[in-house]
């Protein structure tokens, strides 16, 4: 039975993931998603994950990843039919009549289907037959010996008008069949139909699973007019959503240690993603197009950050391009891409041939973040060396910003890529020198620390080492407790999302530090301790850490003493970080209040905020003594 794709969402917009998946697991909430044992694998480190926001659940240890119609296709053996029916009566949905035309056409695409997996076959046996001994020959010269054509299920299509269409008709197929799954040209002006696919190295595309949608062929003869050819769109095929090797680089993605997040790469052609998996890199690439909406969000399925290495040239540049602005309105917390870049101007075919698979897989984890490539790209437009021109790039910073939808991060964009102008066009010193990091003061915390301060050098060495001190100054309260979520991160579970978090709990000098331990929170499996802080070292982190254990110390919190329960502390650390969100959102309050004091029940309420906010400093203040 075939059912329409808005009953499908209808069922799925009934129930959650987590709720019906966590009946036969045992799942545990993590940020945004639930965390679990594999109920596909013997583990005893958690890698299966529901995201009910996406509908999915993925397993690392396994590779398998799909809604909850498959979930329940792969844990209870049912057929697609009967896992619908069973969630459709759990929804209370009552199971839609039998469409015939929808049943045909679903007759029709399984018929495709094998038609498309009994060419591959014929294909990669060609490659092995006498016809195929140039291509052997010219795979060879590229470095992918014969051990590997098998894993890719790479096959060649001899010249011959009609050599493929004869074996398929021989085999049953009728001409109409085989022109509609993209296999047979049909001739404008009329005649007896022909392959498409002659004199070409023939590379199966199929989907996630591994399921063959089309072909694409790279020609023999040097003087084809299309070096390389992809099928036409079929009922199949769309080129726009497909990925050539996701099936392969799901496996690499599996087959990587629970603790660890290999890299995702997008490329450019073939022989690119086969040198990445061959050298242990996942990879994939679009098909002949620009990088999609569609293909943005199936990568994201796999992969929080996948990057994007395209070639080095020109046309390789503008790929990217034209990817960042596709994916801005489309990025979200924990949805992002990178963007690498293969050196010497080779591609990663290249590499592995030439350097070897250590040198590739250690180019391919080199990426740099969406935020500082996309201030390269506008700072590289134009010389800027007028105010107008200076002016023009802040405001391409402020537009791109704001393109994107959602706001908490539209928000955070912006400061980032701003920070970052601010700092390029800091004025030079007065004897010349470049500017260089500029010296800090401190300024009177809102609970007794110091915050950072941007000022002009200073003069002495006496001043500068004063000022040094200074800005070493955290406030106490969010320093104590950044230590306790240090020595027991758990704590912060509750309040990944919460954007004081993103605020640094209060203090700008702990911005950056915040974000980590969040971002290393939601991917690591375990996170202990001991870990974490030699991870935050290796960041560089290791002179904040020492200012935050001083400062600490010096604040005399409660939830650091020995003698503290894990539950009391646990308790005290969340009473503080509820009192500083309020007082956040009490100081953002009288901020607005402050614009409308035109009539006296806004000045009442204009000084009720400031009493109830001067009461919670005391109150925050007290805590630290």
């Amino acid at each position: 039975m075939r059912f329409d794709e808005r009953f499908l969402d209808e069922i799925k917009s009934r129930l959650r993931p987590s709720d019906v998946i966590g009946r036969t697991v045992k799942l545990q909430k993590r940020g945004r998603e639930f965390v679990g044992l594999s109920p596909f694998t013997k583990e005893k480190t958690p890698s299966f994950y529901v995201n009910d926001d996406k509908g999915q659940f993925f397993d690392f240890s396994s590779g398998k990843t799909g809604d909850l119609i498959s979930f329940l296709q792969e844990t209870e053996r049912l057929s697609f039919t009967e896992a619908v029916e069973r969630l459709a009566a759990e929804a209370g949905l009552s199971l839609p009549e039998q469409d015939p035309r929808a049943a045909e056409t679903e007759k029709k695409r399984q018929g495709l289907s094998e038609w498309l997996d009994l060419a591959a076959k014929w294909f990669e046996a060609e490659l092995r037959r006498p016809s195929g001994q140039a291509a052997r020959a010219y795979l060879e010269q590229r470095g992918l010996p014969d051990s590997d054509w098998a894993r890719f299920r790479i096959g060649f299509a001899p010249d011959g008008r009609t050599r493929l269409k004869d074996y398929l008709i021989a085999q049953g197929a009728r001409p109409a069949e085989l022109i509609e799954a993209g296999l047979l040209i049909e001739p404008e002006g009329g005649g007896a139909p022909y392959d498409r696919f002659r004199d070409r190295i023939i590379f199966p595309i199929t989907d996630g699973r591994g399921r063959t949608l089309s072909f694409g062929g790279r020609a023999m003869d040097p003087q084809a007019r299309a070096k390389y050819l992809n099928g036409p769109e079929s009922p199949l095929f769309h080129k726009g959503s497909t990925l050539y090797g996701l099936a392969e680089a799901r496996k690499i993605l599996a087959a990587a240690p629970a603790n660890e997040r290999p890299p995702l790469v997008v490329v450019e052609g073939y022989m690119d993603v086969i040198a990445c998996a061959r050298a242990g890199v996942a990879a994939v690439a679009p098909l002949g197009t620009a990088l999609t909406e569609e293909q943005m969000e199936l990568l994201w399925r796999f992969h929080p950050e996948p990057t994007l290495c395209f070639d080095g040239d020109r046309a390789g540049q503008q790929a990217a391009f034209r990817a960042m602005d596709r994916a801005l309105p489309l990025l979200k917390p924990g949805r992002s891409f990178g963007f690498g870049r293969v050196t010497g101007g080779k591609d990663a075919d290249d590499v592995l041939r030439e350097q070897g698979a250590a040198a590739l897989r250690t180019q391919m984890s080199q990426a740099v973040g969406f935020a500082e490539t996309l201030f390269r790209r506008e700072h590289d437009l134009e010389v800027l060396d007028t105010p107008e021109r200076r002016a023009g790039f802040k405001a391409r910073l402020r537009q791109a910003a704001a393109s994107i939808a959602d706001r908490d991060l539209q928000q955070a964009y912006r400061e980032d890529l701003l920070q970052r102008f601010d700092a390029l066009n800091r004025p030079q010193r007065q004897d010349g020198a470049a500017p260089g990091p500029a010296w800090t003061r401190g300024r009177t915390g809102r609970f007794g620390g110091k915050f950072r301060e941007w000022v002009d050098p200073a003069p002495t060495v006496l001043g500068r080492s004063a000022a040094e001190k200074l800005a070493r100054g955290l406030d106490l309260v969010p320093a104590a407790l950044i230590k306790y979520a240090l020595m027991d991160p758990g704590v912060l579970d509750g309040h990944l999302e919460d954007s004081l978090i993103a605020r640094g709990l209060g203090d700008e000098a702990l911005v950056d530090l915040v974000r980590e331990i969040i971002r290393l929170r939601l991917e690591a499996e375990h996170l202990d301790s001991a870990g974490l802080a030699r991870h935050l070292a290796s960041c560089g982190f290791s002179d904040l850490l020492k200012d935050i254990d001083r400062a600490a110390a010096i604040s005399g919190a409660p939830i650091l003493k020995s003698d503290v329960s894990l539950e009391g502390a646990r308790s005290q650390w969340s009473q503080a970080f509820d009192s500083l969100s309020r007082l956040a959102a009490l100081d953002e309050a009288i901020a607005t209040a402050k614009g409308n004091l035109g009539e006296r029940s806004a000045m009442e309420a204009f000084e009720h905020l400031k009493g109830e906010r001067d009461a919670l400093r005391r109150t925050i203040r007290d805590w630290n003594e």
